[in-house]
């Protein structure tokens, strides 16, 4: 894939190359009647039959703006994918995609079929042949006769509706109405909305608000009010998501469904598709944060040896998918080329990228998220409380770390038995002395942010209860403990997981992380990262943990600086300093203001 890790990103043909960097395998692998694109089997709890249409759905997401966009390279694909609506939608063809049911997957991938019949009708609908045509709106016609769940997929059956009407076919206005007023009831302000179990994290921004701004490019002609309403939103929440993002435009590792990767940008994408700018986000830092975030995701390892996307995060790793995550459930991250659609004289084309003059810090209590960046920007650092999910993969690892890094990642745990399986990255893990199993934080029985400090009271077990609070200063931190147990316990506080070695240029060569460990400290540092955790009271030692591979998301074999103490019971205080740096910075000793800082909690 070296096309892709070697293309600057800069221009829009050199998204059309991207485009086909990415589409090219995925056409290698349609089945012979081109309706399922077969990337790999398993992983997902519906079936091989669902997941190659999948698979062949999501591809769409690229190949649709471009034909909006008149791109000729997308041609010799399109006749491809159309060969394969064809064959899908027709109940009589061996590859037909068959009937569905209620909450089915399939719902999920009518919404970018949706989305072609509104922006690109000429193409999706009108060179089909009437029976062709027949075939496809009776197969999108039946996501208006099931039940679907109360969330962000309710979009997919309002594009549908949206898609048929703009084609002249009837649309269920009654379904139309009663999904927009769902939606609407999932917004909360400030252009945040929440989705299933009132989870806030990316899907408001590649969900909800990617749709609304595809609503409203549909339809400022014909409900101008509420297209005018939802861009206010997509302007309110721009500046504030652009806060996630680094200088090389890594985004936050954090929540679910994170194997979608470069979708993490496509709000600006969407943004730019309907024409919207923002307070603070000019088409020059639209442009910025879309292509920077894509730019640091296509030079990682994130390809088979036939350049398919994998399933994983910074690397193919199945630890980080979802139950819903197939072999082509990666492709969902192709809606960040949205942009293709717009022609190379617009103004996101036109503009110079410009950086996004983030702040320092910035609280939004929406997310409930305290965010720090370092001053070079290399790094965003984010406190979290109070955003629990209980049904998600490895959801304590995705919502309840103490802090989530673009540097690091997070690591989830194989095994609570020992802390080398458990992963304990940026928590406090507890157990009762002797054997037991490990426990960290899942949920908080209360919590509260505000611009200098997050504070959460939570159980990590039967018997203990933890009141904790952390300060960051820069990229240090404080974390400040009170322990209350009814029995004896053995702790152990973790700072980030380091990636330990790493192939250099050549894969013989390997740049390894140094470590060290003593009576009060702990740490990890290297090219690829530095993290130190100190004790300041409370704690016996410092111990670097070598967590199992592939418990970190980001790096497959990492090194965890760690502090250990054992607890009578009663109550105690455990106090430690963290420091976390984006390079092979490590700090002689603990600053004053540290200190200071401590000793004010």
């Amino acid at each position: 894939m070296n096309d892709l890790s070697q293309n600057p990103l800069v221009t829009r043909q050199d998204m059309v190359r991207a485009a086909l960097a990415l589409l090219t395998p995925a056409a290698a692998r349609l089945t012979p009647g081109k309706a399922r694109m077969i990337a790999g089997h398993g992983s997902a709890h519906y079936s091989e039959d669902v997941a190659g249409m999948e698979g062949f759905s999501r591809a769409l997401w690229a190949l649709m703006p471009m034909l909006v966009g008149r791109c000729p390279e997308a041609e010799p694909l399109w006749a491809l994918w159309r060969e394969g609506i064809v064959h899908g939608t027709d109940p009589e063809h061996e590859e037909y995609w068959g009937d569905i049911g209620d909450s089915d997957q399939r719902m999920v991938e009518m919404a970018v079929l949706g989305a072609g019949l509104c922006f690109a009708p000429e193409r999706f609908y009108f060179e089909l042949s009437p029976r062709q045509r027949e075939n496809l709106a009776r197969w999108l016609g039946q996501i208006n006769r099931f039940g679907m769940p109360p969330t962000n997929w309710r979009y997919f059956r309002i594009l549908v509706n949206l898609g048929l009407r703009r084609v002249g076919l009837p649309a269920d206005e009654a379904r139309l109405a009663e999904d927009l007023a769902l939606t609407e009831s999932h917004y909360e302000g400030d252009g945040w909305y929440f989705d299933e179990g009132e989870q806030r994290d990316y899907y408001t921004l590649w969900g909800f608000q990617y749709y609304n701004l595809l609503y409203a490019a549909a339809m400022r002609e014909n409900d101008p009010e509420r297209c005018a309403l939802l861009v206010r939103r997509a302007q309110a929440i721009a500046p504030r998501f652009a806060c996630w993002f680094d200088g090389e435009g890594r985004g936050l590792p954090y929540g679910r469904s994170l194997t979608y990767r470069f979708a993490q940008g496509s709000f600006y994408a969407a943004m730019a598709f309907a024409g919207v700018t923002a307070e603070g986000v000019g088409w020059g830092e639209m442009k910025g944060l879309l292509l920077r975030n894509l730019r640091a995701w296509l030079r990682l390892p994130i390809f088979d040896a036939s350049g398919l996307l994998t399933v994983g995060y910074g690397y193919p790793n199945l630890c980080a998918s979802e139950g819903y995550n197939a072999p082509g459930s990666p492709y969902w991250g192709l809606k960040a080329f949205l942009v293709l659609a717009l022609p190379e004289g617009h103004p996101f084309w036109q503009a110079k990228e410009a950086p996004f003059p983030a702040p320092l810090t910035f609280l939004d209590p929406h997310p409930r998220m305290l965010l720090t960046r370092d001053e070079g920007n290399r790094q965003v650092v984010a406190y979290t409380a109070g955003n629990h999910n209980d049904w998600a993969m490895h959801a304590d690892a995705k919502y309840e770390k103490f802090c989530y890094s673009t540097q690091f990642a997070f690591s989830v745990v194989k095994e609570a038995g020992t802390l080398q399986k458990g992963a304990y990255d940026s928590m406090l893990a507890v157990k009762r002395a002797g054997k037991d199993l490990w426990h960290a934080r899942s949920g908080c029985d209360s919590f509260s942010l505000s611009p200098d400090r997050v504070r959460f009271t939570w159980r990590p077990m039967e018997g203990v209860t933890i009141d904790t609070v952390i300060a960051p200063l820069g990229m240090w931190h404080i974390r400040r403990h009170i322990v209350r147990c009814d029995c004896a316990v053995e702790a152990a506080e973790g700072a980030f997981a380091v990636c330990r070695d790493w192939a250099g240029k050549r894969p013989c060569d390997r740049v390894r992380t140094a470590t060290a460990q003593g009576a009060s400290f702990a740490s990890a540092h290297g090219a690829r990262g530095t993290s130190a955790i100190y004790a300041l009271s409370g704690y016996e030692r410092g111990e670097v943990v070598i967590p199992e591979c592939n418990t970190n998301l980001m790096a497959p074999r990492t090194a965890l600086p760690m502090l250990r103490a054992t607890l009578a019971p009663g109550e105690h205080t455990l106090c430690c300093a963290v420091f976390t740096d984006a390079g092979d910075r490590l700090p002689d000793e603990i600053p004053k203001e540290v200190w200071s800082l401590a000793a004010a909690l």
